[in-house]
């Protein structure tokens, strides 16, 4: 008996279980179905990350964003508020961690890179036609035929004369992939010419010049630390060691860093041994340390740097190794006091944020970084008020107490905290302060002259073959002050009232200027090096 009662409750159970297998299939549909609409509603009219699935603090932002794009009064182009919002939260950390928008980050890689993708011409625009400043030999534009002095007067279907073009618009018309074609009508001697040019890799340049500035002496000069620097350095180093030197200039002036691991590896071609270069640190990276690895391409020879108040980060970390390892002589003055480590990290949406990770140190573990907590206007105008208290004109500045002391392995007094302070120091020069003449460069009177006077006076130049044969043959005419005084009108600057030291100052500018449209940035310091203080200063010390 208890076996059939067994077996038939055991017959109603599983007939009971059969009617829950039909019957679910549709309850959980309908329990799918009533979430998804009360998820929307929610979603419509609740306040972002209220209720049971709140959001921590780190969805604040996005709920404050979420808040004024719904019920702020006026229209908002919540991309650029965004912006502006993440870059306030940046400045709460330090001066150095920057968020890169998307429009922005492109030309910023490119630069880091060493370059882009282009047709290879140096341009500017003047009465709102661009002009040819200079052609890149052997680049896109030079093989498709294009000559310094050419006019633009339509890019493919744009017309880019006469229209209020931009330099930003002439940019995106001209950059694009590799290979791909651009067609031009430009104006040359009052005609009209078309040409096609097909793009290709144009490098950016970080050394401005490599040559033989006295007998034995070699000079370096770079402009930035990208991906390129120190094959570009080597290169220079290699042409040089060929003629002989026993003694190098490295400027680094007005060099605002970049890529720390292309400072390390020239470095390296200083020091020898296993020597400390450079270790970084931060509250979320462990130590880490650069040495030198490798035989250098000169460890022996005689070395100054030249350094300024523009000579930061990569630049500073490279000074800084020199100086400690008592390997060169520091000229100039007071390096800008960046030790901050960045590391970029790309966006979703294809921004990047540029962040601060680590400090660093050099051998002797001194820190460069200035202090930024006064805030980040007065660090920014920090260098700024170096002038205004003297410090960038008197030679006492230079021994002003910056930070803990240390002893370099020689017996030198170093100091860390504030950039780098040279050894020996070289005062600014304030002939360039002048109002009139500060225009000059303001308004880019002196930039447009010299154009418009190379363009015109072609032949008078092109007797000269090198920068060294320019610099011995050519000189600045009455002629041609008077015309620059002149053209200085058309712009409302008055130059009749200048100092003789001022007309000697723009003489020889003007002169490195002209050197410069002839051979770019290798003419310009050949010649304008022949003048420059601290250059002669550097000079003076490795004759001692």
């Amino acid at each position: 008996m208890k076996f059939v009662v067994s077996k038939i409750t055991y017959k109603s159970r599983r007939m009971s279980n059969n009617k829950s297998r039909v019957w679910l299939p549709l309850i959980f549909a309908l329990v799918l179905i009533s979430g998804i609409v009360l998820g929307y509603r929610i979603k419509d009219n609740a306040v972002p990350g209220s209720g049971f699935f709140s959001r921590d603090r780190s969805g604040t932002v996005q709920e404050v964003l979420d808040l004024i794009s719904k019920r702020y009064v006026d229209p908002i182009h919540e991309d650029t508020l965004a912006d502006a919002a993440i870059q306030e939260m940046l400045n709460h950390l330090d001066p150095h961690s920057v968020y890169i928008p998307a429009k922005d980050l492109q030309q910023v890689n490119e630069d880091l890179a060493g370059k882009f993708e282009g047709i290879g011409i140096e341009f500017n625009i003047f009465n709102d036609t661009i002009n040819v400043l200079s052609v890149l030999k052997g680049g896109p534009s030079e093989m498709a035929g294009l000559q310094v002095g050419d006019r633009f007067l339509k890019v493919g279907d744009s017309v880019v004369a006469g229209n209020g073009i931009t330099s930003d618009k002439v940019r995106k018309l001209l950059r694009g992939e590799r290979n791909s074609k651009v067609s031009v009508l430009i104006l040359r001697d009052n005609s009209p010419v078309q040409v096609t040019i097909t793009r290709g890799i144009i490098p950016l340049y970080s050394r401005d010049a490599a040559y033989m500035i006295a007998p034995g002496t070699g000079y370096i000069k770079l402009n930035k630390f990208s991906e390129t620097t120190y094959e570009e350095f080597m290169e220079g180093m290699e042409t040089l060691k060929e003629k002989g030197l026993p003694k190098l200039v490295l400027d680094l002036r007005d060099n605002g860093g970049g890529i720390l691991q292309e400072a390390t590896q020239i470095a390296d071609e200083f020091l020898d041994g296993n020597k400390l270069i450079v270790y970084t640190v931060g509250s979320h990276t462990p130590k880490q340390e650069y040495r030198a690895q490798r035989q250098g391409i000169f460890e022996k020879g005689k070395l100054v740097v030249l350094v300024d108040e523009g000579t930061a980060s990569a630049s500073e970390v490279l000074s800084g190794a020199l100086q400690d390892w008592d390997r060169a002589e520091i000229i100039g003055r007071r390096t800008f006091g960046k030790g901050l480590v960045q590391e970029q990290y790309n966006l979703t949406d294809g921004s990047a944020l540029r962040l601060t990770v680590a400090r660093y140190y050099t051998p002797l573990g001194r820190s460069i970084q200035k202090s930024y907590e006064k805030g980040m206007e007065n660090y920014n105008e920090e260098v700024i008020d170096r002038y205004h208290n003297g410090e960038l004109l008197n030679a006492d500045s230079n021994k002003k107490v910056i930070g803990q002391p240390y002893h370099t392995p020689g017996g030198k007094l170093v100091y860390g905290g504030g950039g780098i302070m040279p050894d020996v120091f070289v005062p600014l020069d304030t002939t360039s302060i002048d109002t009139s003449i500060s225009q000059l460069y303001r308004k880019n009177t002196i930039g447009n002259f010299v154009y418009r006077y190379y363009v015109h006076h072609n032949g008078l130049f092109q007797q000269y073959k090198t920068p060294a044969e320019f610099a011995m043959g050519f000189r600045v005419s009455a002629p041609i002050m008077e015309e620059l005084v002149n053209f200085a009108k058309t712009d409302s600057i008055n130059l009749n009232g200048i100092s003789e030291k001022d007309r000697q100052f723009l003489s020889e500018r003007l002169k490195s200027l002209f050197a410069r449209q002839i051979w770019r940035t290798e003419g310009f310091y050949e010649v304008n090096n022949m003048d420059d203080p601290t250059v002669k200063k550097g000079l003076e010390e490795l004759a001692k």
